[in-house]
């Protein structure tokens, strides 16, 4: 079978490495005689798996001490709730940045649970507010902003400097694509199914100040503080896509660690906009300085084109590239996982595409 490079925004490709390592332990993890899978998460093999698995991501990300690193499910999605639930009783009150999708579906879960305060509004614009316009509230509880808004292609350039005020951030497609300073956040969230592992399993990272103070109506499912206490273990967690992630991370630092994806993930991003921008047939819409590394959205001159570009990029073994449905369009995500051979083999085949339809 020819070469197949998985464009999706998540579930996403993984490390082909990784694949091949876990379709070897699959049916016996080193020599226990059972899959990972059938393991009890109790028992001493899994929580070896689960112990260097929070380990290796640590050393990955720099976590500081004063961080706990939860392993948990339901998606960033839930998240946009549990935020709000351990966090804005303090004041009852939070600002949020609205850049796009998620952005908007993270403040109207927020609503649900205090007053929240829209400091920025940029989400029809295809970029970000400047820096030097935010100006946030002194009893908000936390600022919350989404770093890449995978839908629509959008990404800061910057953190927000929120003057004290714990900053929480949606991560779910930029984490472990590059270094970032944990310690400018409060809260750290991501679904695993881009950057990190399969779907099903949530990684989040908060300061442990933070935890302890939701309210006594919050569920204990939603509670950071019962979660922290129990290892990530207060339920059945998602055992086999907490290993699987595992695995992810030991391939990261094979690869020579964050830094030098950041210098990968930087050096696809920009062949495929120079590829758009060189041409006038496919045009992306975000702001050029708020461009994304992970989502690059992108229509043609003619979208009448648009199932017949979809077909033959089929074909040419080049899948998953139709755009969300909210925004149409195309969309390649080249998160970690993909190679830049694959970035070069969608290049030649837009501009072989626009040789002939353009």
């Amino acid at each position: 079978m020819s070469r197949v490079y998985n464009f999706s925004a998540g579930p996403a490709a993984l490390p082909e490495e990784v694949l091949k390592q876990a379709r070897e332990e699959l049916l016996d993890w080193h020599d226990t005689g059972m899959s990972v899978m059938e393991m009890s998460h109790r028992g001493n093999s899994f929580m070896q798996i689960a112990q260097e698995a929070e380990a290796d991501l640590r050393e990955l990300m720099a976590i500081p001490d004063d961080y706990k690193v939860l392993f948990l499910q339901g998606g960033a999605s839930t998240q946009f709730a549990m935020v709000p639930l351990n966090l804005m009783g303090r004041t009852g009150k939070a600002d949020y940045l609205n850049t796009g999708s998620w952005s908007k579906k993270a403040i109207a879960e927020g609503r649900r649970y205090g007053e929240v305060r829209v400091v920025a509004d940029t989400a029809a614009d295809y970029t970000v507010p400047a820096a030097d316009s935010l100006a946030f509230s002194e009893d908000a509880a936390y600022v919350h902003y989404t770093p890449n808004e995978t839908i629509q292609g959008v990404e800061f350039p910057y953190v927000p400097e929120t003057g004290g005020v714990p900053l929480v951030a949606d991560m779910s497609s930029t984490i472990l694509s590059r270094p970032i300073d944990v310690s400018k956040f409060g809260v750290i969230y991501a679904g695993a199914q881009k950057n990190v592992g399969p779907a099903g399993l949530t990684l989040v990272i908060v300061r442990e100040e933070l935890i302890g103070q939701a309210g006594e109506r919050c569920p204990a499912m939603l509670d950071y503080k019962i979660h922290a206490d129990a290892g990530s273990m207060y339920n059945t967690p998602p055992t086999y896509a907490w290993y699987l992630a595992g695995l992810v991370f030991k391939w990261l630092k094979a690869q020579g660690g964050l830094e030098v994806m950041a210098v990968i993930n930087e050096r696809k991003a920009e062949t495929l906009y120079a590829a758009i921008d060189q041409s006038d047939f496919y045009h992306n819409p975000v702001d050029p300085e708020c461009r994304s590394w992970m989502n690059v959205p992108f229509t043609l001159a003619d979208s009448d084109f648009d199932t017949l570009f979809l077909e033959e990029a089929r074909h040419a073994g080049l899948v998953t590239l139709k755009g969300h449905r909210s925004v149409g369009g195309m969309r390649a995500s080249i998160y970690n996982a993909m190679p830049e051979e694959g970035v070069q083999a969608l290049v030649e085949f837009m501009k072989e595409f626009e040789r002939k339809h353009g």
